[in-house]
């Protein structure tokens, strides 16, 4: 099992398309020397294909977690040519800095949630149309402020719209994670919700 930062709670929630045996979405996890890298990845489509697509993606990522996103969302469009493709957004918060850096390709959602939800309205990662391994477009990241009991959540494509409504941030993470996924799965894509909690300070390194 892999060594997880004290000072971050993760949780996921994930469904398949129905009768496939496999899901297209993957999420990474990655400790660093900074802090965590954090990613979801949707292989296009479903079934074995898009899995194989998500793989090879979710291995990237891990194997240069210490790049920013915006290279190892690069690096992911060399690996994915000739295969499928996918989408993804990748974050990374450094837990030093206490700071939150992402970027995203295609449709998978990013929110990121200040304290309990009753200050500062969400902000919401920018997506840049496009298919890694097909359509690279121009991205740019954002680094946005982290604070103690922020909170982010990333969706792919088989999350409805709106999955925010009515969050209760209240909750733990695995509980965020199972509602949402419950109260939002479309059930014809394959489904995954991603729930990281900074919790504040630094773990040893």
């Amino acid at each position: 099992m892999e060594r997880r930062h004290e000072s971050v709670a993760f949780a996921v929630a994930e469904a398949p398309f129905p009768n496939e045996r496999e899901s297209g979405d993957r999420y990474v996890y990655r400790d660093c020397r900074e802090g965590v890298l954090i990613a979801a990845i949707d292989g296009a489509g479903h079934g074995s294909e898009a899995a194989a697509a998500a793989r090879i993606a979710a291995s990237t990522l891990e194997a240069y977690a210490h790049e920013s996103p915006i290279a190892l969302l690069r690096r992911c469009h060399d690996e994915l040519k000739g295969t499928r493709g996918a989408v993804a957004t990748a974050a990374f918060l450094n837990l030093r800095e206490e700071t939150l850096t992402w970027a995203g390709v295609g449709n998978v959602d990013a929110m990121l949630f200040h304290g309990a939800g009753k200050g500062a309205p969400p902000d919401r990662v920018l997506l840049r149309n496009g298919i890694l391994g097909d359509r690279l477009p121009p991205v740019r990241a954002e680094v946005l402020p982290l604070a103690p009991l922020d909170t982010l959540v990333i969706v792919t494509d088989g999350i409805t719209p709106g999955f925010d409504d009515g969050l209760s941030l209240d909750d733990d993470p695995q509980a965020i994670a199972n509602n949402i996924l419950a109260r939002h799965c479309r059930a014809t894509d394959d489904a995954l919700v991603v729930v990281v909690r900074y919790l504040g300070g630094e773990s040893e390194q």
